[in-house]
This record gives C-alpha cells, sequence and structure tokens, in this order.
C-alpha cells in the first residue's frame, strides 16, 4: 500500500529545522517529493545535502531527482565505483571524491553556465574544478524526488537505484556560493537560507516508508 503525506515544517522552529529523513530500506515506492520556493530555471546553482549510507561500493545510488516531462534535468549521484557526479540533461561530469557512509558528509555541488565551471565540496572541502555544460540551462516545470529516479515521468523506479540511507539540511540556490559560505555551512554557521530550496521551510510530500526524525540542534 502506498503512503502518502504532506509535511510542511516553518522557519521559526528550531526543532523541526534538524528533521532528518530516513530511508530504511531498499525499495521502489518509497520517496520525497520537494516543493520549490522558485521555478528550477537556472544557469547556476550550489545544492548542499547532508547525507549517510551503509550502500558504500555495492551499488548506484541516486541522491537528488529533478525531471521534467521531457529529460532528466540535474540528477545527483553515487556512482557505483564511488565517484560522485551530476547530471544536466544528458552527460554528466564525475568527481573523485572520499566514499560517502554510515557517518554524516556534508556535500555541495556547484556548476555555472557562463563559465562552465563545476565543482562538488565534501565537508566543506572543495574539488578541482571542471568544465561542463557551458551556456546550458535548466528548465523549469518538473518535479524534485529525494530517494528514486525515475525511468519516465514521476514514475517506473527502479529499486536498485533507490536510496537507502539518510538525508537531511537540503538546501539550493541559484548562484554559485563562496568557497567560505560553503565551509561555514558544513560548521553549522548560520547562512542566506537556499531560494530555491530551503529545508527550514520547504513543503515535503512523504510517499511510502520514509521515516522524518527531528533533531534538536
Amino acid at each position: 500500500m502506498k503512503l502518502s503525506a504532506v509535511l510542511f515544517l516553518s522557519a521559526v522552529s528550531t526543532v523541526l529545522a534538524g528533521k532528518t529523513l530516513v530511508f530504511p530500506t531498499q525499495t521502489s515506492t518509497s520517496y520525497v517529493e520537494m516543493t520549490p520556493l522558485k521555478p528550477l530555471n537556472l544557469s547556476a546553482f550550489t545544492l548542499c545535502m547532508r547525507v549517510a549510507t551503509e550502500l558504500s561500493g555495492e551499488r548506484e545510488i541516486i541522491l537528488f531527482a529533478y525531471q521534467t516531462e521531457n529529460s532528466d534535468e540535474l540528477n545527483v549521484w553515487r556512482e557505483l565505483d564511488g565517484r560522485l557526479s551530476f547530471y544536466l540533461s544528458g552527460d554528466g561530469v564525475l568527481f573523485n571524491t572520499p566514499e560517502l557512509g554510515p557517518m554524516e558528509t556534508y556535500l555541495c555541488f556547484t556548476w555555472d553556465s557562463s563559465s562552465g565551471t563545476a565543482a562538488v565540496f565534501v565537508d566543506g572541502r572543495k574539488s578541482l574544478t571542471k568544465m561542463y555544460k557551458k551556456g546550458h540551462v535548466i528548465l523549469a516545470g518538473g518535479k524534485v524526488a529525494l530517494g528514486q529516479d525515475s525511468d519516465r515521468y514521476f514514475g517506473n523506479f527502479d529499486a536498485k537505484q533507490s536510496f537507502v540511507g539518510e538525508i537531511s539540511d537540503v538546501n539550493m540556490w541559484d548562484t554559485v556560493l563562496s568557497d567560505s559560505t560553503i565551509r561555514k555551512m558544513f560548521y553549522g554557521k548560520k547562512v542566506e537560507r537556499g531560494n530555491v530550496f530551503d529545508w527550514e521551510s520547504t513543503e515535503l510530500e512523504i510517499n511510502g516508508d520514509v521515516v522524518v526524525v527531528n533533531r534538536k540542534l
């Protein structure tokens, strides 16, 4: 039986700001849909999240999926070989980074269309810069999911690609944040919240076996 619930969390609550999504098992039905604060018509972004998983090295894992009816506009993956990657409507850009594991890791992905620069940050430390999709634009009008990647528009999920573990603190900006700002976020310091997704005030639609755990900060 598919379960669905809508969870709206106010930014004024310091307790609920520490919510964590727990995906306890591999399934083809459990995911969380996020409602953006603005359309995802993007020529640059910073996407950050805290992740923990025990699936290290076993298979590929979807971390974030934004799909329109016509294409996968932005998908973020932990690849089979442990590399981190993101894909913008086609071939992706991949980074050799420390592997994810059961201890929480803070990840940020950045991309700028005007320069074509892309990078990933792991616990505040920046990777080398790669050139990727200069001049490209991410199109609006789709849906964002945590926990699943669909082979067609928000359907036909593959359990072997599903996320198992914990995800929290998912924020997204329509600009590339400075290295120092990303380091501040890793250390838990206050910065301007995401203007595309703000984890403190986002609306989440819970589907299937996903548990919301509220952590006091």
